[in-house]
């Protein structure tokens, strides 16, 4: 008798030490293959995010081409991987070969640089300053170089981490299109299995959840990318028309600028100061209208485009977009939109829920009746 009454008590500890055991090991599992994929999830994401977005044109152009999909996820990946490598490789071109020439020249001290106009001191807080430096280095540049070889070697290597950061991003950004057109491929799959995910995760409510995530990446997409592209592109034209050097580059810096949701002036401010000093007051007057309007023309357009087509408040978009962007990145614009927006819609279904128990509760229909006596 007595050792059946241990073999008894043994039962619930031995199911407990197999069920830990078997916990362990799925978490062991889990952890292993999160740590193996760790270092593509951020791919995986941007794959995710710009298939997303590119769906709708992808299906306009497969109805272009009489439903031939394969070559349709073709040409968005050609075009995507386009968009990104030639302006790169441009740029890069153009970059080497002014450093060649310009290494060059300092080695056969034949570099000259004009001297600044007067103008230039009269530019606010740094005006003075740059004067000088300017004189100085016009005036005798290899001794320039010299006077200022540490100051120069330590902004030297810092643009060069910084342009090999860039070359990694575009690296990753290509191989993104390549994932998204891998999404796009299977697409039915995809959808299938999200709507499965977030009807494991949130019920009932999954596939309103799934619509509600589709609609914010593609609202973020068109409101935050498309109007910093539009930014950029205006603000571009202005440049050129104007002459001011290296446009292309200045509005790149515009691009980042307003993705980053910094009004487009932090980049325009200075270029505008550069124009004053180097074209007549008409001319200059007209460019910094330009350059404003360009700036604050998000604020017309993000109302209009911004959360169009979401069933969340434009401020929750936005909120969420540079929230998420603070903390992650430009991947954080997509994420935290995405977050925030079904955060919003999490908190008004329980309002409604809280809502709908106090009209049961105070419904005569409901109330308890009195004890019989």
């Amino acid at each position: 008798m007595d050792t059946l009454n241990r073999q008894v008590d043994k039962t619930p500890l031995r199911y407990a030490i197999e069920i830990a055991v078997s916990l362990g090991l799925i978490i062991l599992i889990l952890a292993w293959g999160l740590m193996i994929i760790s270092p593509f999830i951020s791919l995986i994401i941007w794959g995710g995010v710009i298939a997303i977005a590119s769906y709708t044109p992808f299906q306009k152009l497969c109805s272009v081409l009489g439903g031939n999909q394969k070559l349709a996820i073709a040409l968005i990946a050609l075009l995507g991987v386009s968009i990104v490598i030639v302006p790169t490789l441009m740029f890069a071109d153009s970059l080497v070969k002014s450093a060649t020439d310009l290494g060059q020249s300092v080695a056969a001290g034949t570099l000259q640089i004009p001297p600044p106009a007067a103008s230039v001191q009269e530019w606010p807080l740094v005006g003075s300053k740059i004067h000088q430096i300017w004189t100085d280095a016009a005036a005798n540049f290899t001794a320039f170089l010299q006077d200022n070889a540490d100051q120069l070697k330590t902004v030297g290597k810092t643009i060069l981490s910084k342009v090999a950061g860039a070359g990694l991003g575009i690296i990753e950004l290509v191989f993104s299109i390549l994932i998204a057109a891998v999404f796009l491929s299977n697409a039915e799959a995809a959808s299938q299995t999200m709507q499965r995910f977030f009807r494991r995760l949130v019920g009932d409510q999954g596939e309103a959840m799934l619509d509600l995530s589709v609609a914010t990446i593609r609202s973020v997409a068109v409101g935050v990318l498309g109007i910093a592209l539009i930014q950029a592109l205006l603000a571009g034209i202005g440049m050129i028309v104007v002459g001011v050097p290296a446009a292309g580059l200045w509005a790149l810096f515009v691009l980042v600028v307003a993705i980053a949701q910094l009004p487009p002036w932090i980049i325009l401010g200075p270029v505008i100061v550069y124009v004053f000093s180097v074209e007549s007051s008409t001319t200059a007057t007209m460019f910094m209208v330009w350059s404003l309007m360009v700036s604050f023309l998000d604020m017309f357009l993000k109302p209009i485009m911004l959360g169009r087509g979401v069933e969340a408040p434009m401020l929750v978009i936005l909120l969420g977009a540079i929230g998420g962007m603070i903390m992650s990145g430009i991947i954080g614009l997509f994420v935290g939109a995405v977050v925030l927006a079904m955060a919003f819609k999490l908190v008004q279904a329980w309002l409604v829920m809280g809502d709908i128990d106090l009209s049961a509760e105070d419904s005569p229909g409901t109330q308890t009746p009195p004890a019989q006596e």
